[in-house]
């Protein structure tokens, strides 16, 4: 398939495609929409390969820039104009679509199943679901991941994530959604020209994910990879390699870091790290914890990340548990019963 087709074209393709698919992947195999919050990265390069690799179809969309930090934010009714300039790691050019196929060249990489949005990450998750899967395979994709970002999302911070609000959203769709969390240090490195090369990490990141899919797979035999109304959060150590082992979590109070707002960036040692001491404004800066870890956090996933891939079940929107459910209804019975 041509990157540069129109969606007419795609959804033609797609229809052909999905009658041959039929009959040449493996019982296994899943469509796929790989998404995330960063951008064209290393990390969501990797994990299409191994993916595909594994027989998997896999469609891509992500946002043009980095969008970490925004959440489930969505930019309602703003005409996505064509592009002011480049997106991250050249995805697209000055002038391209707001929304469209990754016209990336030179670097040896097929970006066929590749497309960005010039929008947040929930955007580019809705993209995918609304037009890109419903034009390659007439229905939503079997499974959304997210990621795997380029830093852990743990703890409280897991509420303003681009990478879990994406699975939030799709799981709000029925769609079984995980998110994927990689060190701070998975990302490549940037040329003079904006291109990001690829972190040897990702490669090993993206074999994991896989391999927590394969078993996802074997144990489903054929009914849904996830209850229903729940997600996985899965956080990767700083250090991985194959043999980086597998452990439960929860999300936990133990956190890796907070964002906390402040006076002067040019007082803010994070952010003279992030080279801003010079900005003498007000803004949002991070502070990693320091606190140490109780017994009782010992699950949580801020605590087992730091040495393993940690999984951790979410909730699909903010619902109590039943016991928190009747808890309220008694407490506000007289007021409920008006």
């Amino acid at each position: 398939m041509n990157n540069r087709a129109s969606l007419k074209q795609v959804a033609a393709a797609g229809v052909v495609a999905a009658s041959l698919t039929a009959f040449t992947m493996p019982a296994s195999a899943l469509n796929i929409l790989l998404t995330n919050d960063d951008g064209l990265t290393s990390n969501v390069k990797a994990l299409y390969t191994a993916l595909t690799t594994a027989g998997h179809d896999v469609l891509v969309s992500t946002p043009c820039q980095g969008q970490s930090g925004m959440g489930g934010a969505l930019q309602f009714l703003r005409p996505l104009t064509p592009l002011s300039t480049a997106c991250l790691n050249n995805a697209a050019a000055a002038g391209d679509p707001g929304a469209g196929p990754v016209t990336k060249e030179g670097d040896g990489y097929d970006y066929s199943d590749f497309y960005y949005v010039n929008g947040t990450p929930v955007m580019a998750t809705a993209y995918g679901l609304d037009l890109l899967a419903q034009a390659r395979w007439g229905k939503n994709p079997d499974l959304v991941l997210s990621g795997a970002n380029e830093g852990r999302n743990t703890g409280y911070i897991v509420s303003s994530s681009g990478t879990v609000n994406n699975v939030q959203f799709a799981g709000g769709r029925g769609v079984p959604a995980i998110a994927l969390s990689a060190g701070h240090d998975s990302s490549g490195e940037k040329d003079e020209a904006g291109n990001y090369d690829d972190n040897p990490d990702s490669s090993v990141i993206a074999n994991l994910s896989v391999k927590l899919l394969d078993v996802l797979i074997s144990k489903a035999a054929g009914a849904p990879l996830l209850p229903e109304r729940m997600l996985l959060n899965v956080n990767f150590p700083d250090v991985v390699t194959a043999t980086t082992p597998f452990e439960f979590s929860r999300i936990g109070s133990a956190q890796e870091l907070e964002f906390v707002f402040v006076a002067d960036f040019s007082q803010d040692p994070f952010a003279q790290s992030q080279g801003l001491g010079s900005y003498a404004f007000p803004g949002i800066s991070i502070r990693f914890a320091d606190e140490d870890i109780s017994p009782e956090q010992e699950s949580d996933e801020a605590h087992v990340s730091s040495s393993a891939v940690s999984v951790t079940a979410m909730q699909l929107s903010y619902d109590h548990s039943q016991y928190g459910q009747q808890w309220l209804q008694l407490r506000l019975r007289d007021l409920l019963s008006q």
